[in-house]
């Protein structure tokens, strides 16, 4: 076998066009896919090597911003087969990398230069390192001869971002990179995805070299779990065949694994409801009867009551975060606690478990369901049911003002429910992932673990560049949109018909929504003021509308959708609207705020 598809079979992202760069072994005609493989590039410099390398790997495409030591990369990109998005903000090309990860499951492929381009892209990097997104970091150094020197635009990028990659290189000698190249996608792609950097010094992405093809990965000491021992199954199972009130509590590591269908069936098979976090949300049908809905901060009343109650909580690639634990000692006090993740670091980490298992989620799940296994949920269900009807979420659909709940209700019956929709962070996050019905995994793409604002436009960006023909929606705050607002350009660049929906209530609002509760509504510095949002676009060449009642809302949504270009939709909503439930900071889960007469 090649090494080029060895690399595909670890995981790696097939070549555009659905190309999946296997090779027919030992057959002497071509392949349809190696027919249509884009020709590797000429090589005549370590650039030339570094993008033969790279389309070998299947790259299509990447997102970057040039500068001086990079540009040995940036002329062999002229004329290699591989399209390059040029963002105006390296934060942006970072952004835009993860959302084409999130999207398609294959590594986004960022390039920057040494220095404020590479520490501009930190950020991003932090992101996908705590959201599990597979990316590969490409960044321009000084010359080796200089490097430690303090030359002109020298960081010690390594070093800065070895705690938030998953690994990183800086290649010293050209004979290097096939090996690093290959053993960075293997890296970033398989066991729990993440961000992998790549240093290049400017004279060794100058200097000579020949082509040499993509080797097998074997990065010295990486090791990737795979199913789980038979004594893991049946400790699992002899747990849920006693259980009464068991939950499944699933995170982004069902997403990861390509675990959605698998989960979907155990639990129909097993009739246990599905608690899902914000990262694992598309993983389990929203319509689906047993999903209880998602949990943690402002999670459903439903699915933090269930989380209280249960009395065996199945955990399958998730954190334990604390922003779905809330105080560590309430956080389901009754339930036996299986974890089943692939990074083995993270058993134990925040809660303790009574089975704990290093697996793929995928395979764990597989050997479950051949238990065949069917504990009595019939009272829990009609519980968690109860719960549902006590405090049901309310779109405020046909009130006089226009309520940002509203808002995310016509996109969603708009869009048919089929939106790939990325979020920036704060209040309107939190109204996107509670009233967008999500049916897919890899649908909803938002910063978890680091909530990073101006997230959502250049990752919209991204997912719109991997998936042409599909709608895709950012829905901002009015602050966040304005970090990454320059972006616009680069969307009209490119004739990428992205939609904006910005939910505009001239706060920072979930730091004006904490100032209200627990600092008495003094609003120190979380009113913001915006630019006019729809001359602003108009500007950039985009549409711009506006509306400020639910009827102008429906109005101006259905436009954006027909038209076939960029739109910035700027919805003026009540200002101190609020997300609802909410678990304030040390309380548990069972401690949920449901109205803010109750802070």
């Amino acid at each position: 076998m090649q090494a080029s598809e060895q690399l595909v079979n670890q995981g790696r992202a097939p070549l555009p066009g659905g190309q999946d760069g296997m090779a027919n072994e030992g057959a002497d005609t071509v392949s349809a896919a190696e027919a249509k493989r884009p020709a590797l590039p000429v090589v005549k410099t370590g650039a030339d090597l570094l993008c033969s390398l790279l389309v070998e790997a299947g790259v299509d495409v990447i997102f970057g911003y040039p500068g001086g030591a990079v540009l040995p990369v940036y002329d062999a990109l002229f004329s290699a087969p591989i399209r390059h998005i040029l963002t105006r903000h390296e934060q942006g090309a970072v952004h835009a990398a993860q959302g084409y990860a999130r999207v398609t499951g294959r590594p986004g492929i960022v390039l920057a230069t040494s220095g404020p381009g590479a520490t501009n892209l930190v950020t991003g990097i932090a992101d996908a390192y705590m959201d599990s997104t597979p990316l590969i970091v490409l960044t321009g150094q000084v010359a080796t001869a200089s490097i430690g020197t303090d030359a002109f635009q020298e960081a010690d990028i390594v070093g800065i971002t070895t705690p938030i990659t998953k690994h990183n290189y800086q290649v010293r000698h050209i004979e290097d990179l096939p090996q690093i190249v290959a053993d960075a996608f293997h890296i970033a792609t398989t066991g729990r995805p993440g961000p992998v950097l790549i240093d290049l010094p400017k004279d060794v992405t100058g200097g000579p070299a020949a082509r040499v093809g993509l080797p097998d990965p074997s990065p010295l000491g990486y090791r990737v779990p795979t199913g789980p021992d038979e004594a893991a199954v049946d400790a699992m199972a002899a747990a849920i065949a006693g259980a009464r009130r068991p939950l499944l509590y699933i995170g982004g590591g069902i997403v990861s694994s390509g675990a959605a269908e698998r989960l979907r069936a155990f639990a129909r098979q097993t009739r246990i409801p599905v608690a899902s976090t914000l990262m694992g949300l598309g993983a389990f049908p929203n319509d689906d009867p047993l999903f209880v809905g998602m949990l943690g901060m402002h999670g459903k009343y439903a699915a933090n009551q269930a989380i209280t109650h249960c009395d065996l909580l199945i955990a399958f690639g998730v954190r334990f975060d604390d922003r779905v634990t809330g105080k560590l000692e309430r956080f389901s006090p009754h339930s036996r606690k299986i974890h089943v993740d692939i990074d083995q670091a993270e058993l134990g980490k925040n809660v303790a478990v009574e089975i704990a298992v290093a697996a793929d989620v995928s395979l764990a799940i597989e050997a479950l369901a051949k238990r065949e296994l069917q504990p009595d949920t019939a009272e829990w269900i009609a519980q968690i049911n109860g719960w549902h009807a006590d405090w049901p979420l309310d779109a405020k659909r046909g009130a006089s003002v226009l309520k940002p709940q509203t808002v995310i209700d016509l996109l969603a019956e708009l869009t048919g429910r089929a939106a790939i929709v990325t979020t920036d962070v704060g209040q309107h996050q939190m109204w996107t992932a509670l009233f967008y019905p999500w049916r897919a995994p890899r649908q909803l793409v938002t910063s978890g673990g680091l909530g990073t604002m101006g997230y959502g436009f250049p990752a919209a960006l991204g997912a719109q560049v991997a998936l042409p023909d599909r709608t895709v929606v950012c829905v901002a705050g009015d602050a966040s949109f304005q970090m990454n607002i320059q972006e616009l350009q680069t969307v009209m660049e490119n004739d990428l018909p992205v939609k904006v929906a910005i939910i505009n209530n001239g706060f920072l609002g979930m730091v004006r929504q904490w100032q209200q509760f627990f600092y008495d509504k003094r609003y120190a510095h979380s009113r913001i003021s915006s630019p006019d949002f729809v001359k602003v676009a108009e500007a950039f060449g985009a549409l711009g509308l506006r509306a400020r009642t639910p009827q102008e809302a429906e109005q101006v949504i259905r436009q954006a959708l027909s038209y076939d270009g960029p739109v910035v939709m700027d919805f003026v909503v009540e200002e101190e609207e609020n997300v609802f439930p909410m678990v304030p900071a040390g309380k548990g889960t069972d401690e949920m705020l449901l109205d803010w007469e109750e802070a």
